[in-house]
């Protein structure tokens, strides 16, 4: 009986647990275009960003935009980024991650 009820509780949990990842949880990877950087990964839970790492760039640049992006609400990291120019190129790794947040929106 006891064994029975701790496969119905660990089933259970199972269940919850795929449903956070596949309903709460969303992910991405996003292709970049125009920019230095390669792609940029990133993680979100209930509209916060949770996880942000990009590839390729300035590297040191990078890492900081992205320690200071991790807990904002989506759409303030998206209006703060979105349309940053870097040089005479139409686009920059910060408006690369606002499109990424974007294309993340819209799973």
């Amino acid at each position: 009986m006891l064994l029975s009820k701790l496969k119905l509780y660990t089933i259970w949990n199972l269940i919850l647990v795929i449903w956070w990842w596949l309903i709460i949880m969303k992910k991405i990877m996003y292709r970049t275009s125009g920019t230095c950087s390669k792609f940029i990964e990133l993680e979100a839970e209930d509209g916060v960003l949770t996880r942000a790492v990009v590839v390729g760039g300035c590297h040191g640049n990078l890492q900081g935009i992205c320690k200071l992006i991790v807990g904002m609400r989506l759409e303030d990291v998206k209006e703060r980024l979105s349309g940053i120019r870097c040089g005479s190129k139409p686009t920059s790794c910060p408006d690369q991650i606002a499109k990424a947040i974007e294309e993340l929106e819209k799973q």
